[in-house]
């Protein structure tokens, strides 16, 4: 199953609390939560190229599946990463006590973060 496409963010969960949590100032979080955020993916093979555009912020990593890659976190960190994809449609990373999985489901992609007891879902359609 090709990840590859451009999907636009249809709604989210506990987005407030755990930007919060990530250490996002207020004035960010308030200018995000609104805004419908443009993921673009193209997967050729393992290697993945992912651009997540929200109003003027873009947020670009490149990855290889089972390889270590430096990736910037919503917060402009950059922290190293190992991404595992489970099955043909779940890609799994575990970022600074972050977890992340991107699962792929026909035409939606759906990203749980979990950080301690918080967790944060984005459920985005392909466009």
């Amino acid at each position: 199953m090709s990840f590859t496409g451009k999907y636009e963010l249809q709604s989210h969960e506990n987005f407030e609390t755990f930007m919060k949590a990530l250490g996002l100032p207020d004035e960010q979080i308030q200018k995000g939560k609104d805004i419908k955020s443009i993921s673009e993916i193209v997967q050729d093979g393992k290697k993945f190229k992912i651009t997540v555009t929200t109003g003027s912020k873009v947020l670009h990593n490149e990855f290889t599946i089972g390889e270590e890659c430096e990736m910037e976190m919503l917060t402009g960190e950059k922290v190293k990463a190992i991404v595992h994809l489970e099955g043909d449609n779940r890609l799994v990373a575990n970022v600074k006590g972050l977890k992340s999985v991107t699962e792929l489901n026909g035409d939606t992609i759906t990203n749980t973060m979990t950080m301690g007891d918080l967790t944060y879902k984005r459920i985005s359609k392909r466009i």
